[in-house]
């Protein structure tokens, strides 16, 4: 039996969703941070999109959230080739309705993760991230939106409703590449025993 030696040890760069101002995207310095790492985030415009584009050489790394809606399927579906190599707890930057000044926002941008936080009577325009959401609502494509405080501050929108920050489950998975000799997955850079 070949004993596989893979983890997070060499990952230097990390692939997540953006635009700039996710949760993602901070969670993804706070990893770094937290191992003493000098890296790079990478942002793509969806998690989907920012796991094809992580190669398979050991120094890079997919970011997610355990409450991203289809984390599930992006974990089985590719259990070939991805592997989780650790998770953390971080508090999100604060959740907040806001709008361009609309007070009562009729249509409301929202990722579907926290889309339990857009009022009951709006109507909701799904978007792949909270800072698309902004960007939507800064741009009059809709009234209001579920987003980060950073990402309504760098938008100039109006707060509206502060939910405050949340305590969430971020996760780090690595892709990896096929040990030809034993036809098992093997991280850039692990060692086959």
């Amino acid at each position: 039996m070949r004993h596989i030696h893979a983890g997070p040890d060499r990952v230097r760069n990390l692939h997540t969703l953006g635009p700039h101002g996710t949760n993602l995207e901070a969670a993804s310095h706070e990893w770094l941070r937290r191992r003493g790492v000098e890296g790079t985030v990478h942002l793509h415009s969806s998690i989907e999109s920012a796991l094809e584009a992580v190669p398979a050489d050991g120094q890079h790394a997919l970011t997610a959230c355990a409450v991203y809606p289809a984390l599930h399927t992006l974990v089985f579906g590719n259990l070939h080739r991805l592997q989780m190599v650790d998770s953390f707890i971080m508090p999100t930057h604060n959740m907040v309705l806001a709008s361009a000044g609309t007070p009562v926002p009729a249509t409301v941008a929202s990722h579907p993760a926290p889309r339990g936080l857009v009022p009951d009577t709006a109507e909701v325009h799904e978007v792949l991230s909270n800072s698309q959401a902004a960007i939507d609502c800064a741009a009059g494509k809709v009234e209001g939106c579920i987003t980060t405080i950073v990402a309504a501050e760098r938008h100039g929108l109006r707060v509206l409703r502060d939910f405050g920050p949340v305590p969430m489950v971020f996760t780090v998975h690595q892709v990896l590449s096929m040990d030809a000799e034993a036809g098992e997955p093997l991280a850039a850079g692990a060692v086959a025993l």
